[in-house]
């Protein structure tokens, strides 16, 4: 029902940049719902950033430890679009990149988009 389209991918030199986008259509959701992950060949689809409510309520942005420090995520309620900005990128970020959505904070994410590939050269 909820469907996700993603784009923004390419080759870029390591060091360099990307901003990756992910479209939500279908029906509305909050964006706080969305995140992002990654698959490089033959290994797992892995988180890579994603958003966490704090006893508070709160919001606050998520990353795996490999990516702190370089890659953002953000998000357009209004649009219903999330983005990942991705900085001084290295050749292991290489993989295809999944926006992908879930129900709530403590649910499993159950809907992806198609992904959009992300090479970084040497």
């Amino acid at each position: 029902q909820v469907q996700l389209a993603e784009s923004g991918g390419g080759l870029v030199q390591a060091g360099g940049s990307l901003r990756l986008s992910c479209a939500a259509s279908g029906r509305t959701f909050s964006v706080a719902n969305m995140g992002w992950f990654r698959q490089a060949p033959g290994k797992e689809r892995d988180v890579v950033a994603k958003f966490r409510w704090s006893a508070g309520s709160r919001v606050f942005e998520d990353y795996a430890d490999s990516v702190k420090g370089r890659f953002a995520i953000s998000g357009d309620s209004a649009a219903n679009t999330v983005y990942l900005q991705m900085n001084s990128l290295k050749p292991e970020d290489t993989a295809v990149y999944y926006c992908a959505a879930r129900r709530g904070p403590d649910r499993d994410f159950d809907s992806w988009g198609q992904g959009t590939q992300v090479t970084v050269s040497s």
